[in-house]
């Protein structure tokens, strides 16, 4: 698979997963499609890294937006951050380390079977 039908595919069958499972779902999903994609570990770890950041970060906002900002706001006065984007950007960045290391590991193995 090339890197962005990798992204592409962590990104739809993370949303399929994702509304029927846990948040760590999106790690197996990602995992799975490293494992799949053969990519070499560095390149498993950006598409990981890109597809669930990207995901987690237009879901946060999608939510952010629906609230009208309410919820952030608040957890972001709570960590002591300037605003219900930067939270949301943090969250992206949380989501998009769990992604990279669950492709990263699928990435590896996939390399130790050939």
């Amino acid at each position: 698979m090339r890197m962005p039908v990798t992204i592409i595919a962590i990104i739809v069958i993370a949303f399929i997963v994702g509304t029927i499972t846990p948040w760590w779902s999106v790690a197996v999903v990602a995992f799975l499609v490293g494992l799949l994609a053969g990519h070499k570990p560095g390149l498993g770890f950006l598409a990981g890294f890109l597809a669930v950041g990207l995901y987690w970060l237009c879901l946060a906002l999608y939510r952010d937006a629906a609230n009208e900002h309410i919820l952030a706001g608040r957890m972001a006065a709570l960590f002591h951050l300037p605003g219900s984007y930067t939270f949301a950007g943090v969250t992206a960045i949380i989501g998009a380390l769990v992604g990279g290391l669950a492709a990263w590991a699928g990435s590896l193995l996939s390399t130790r079977k050939r």
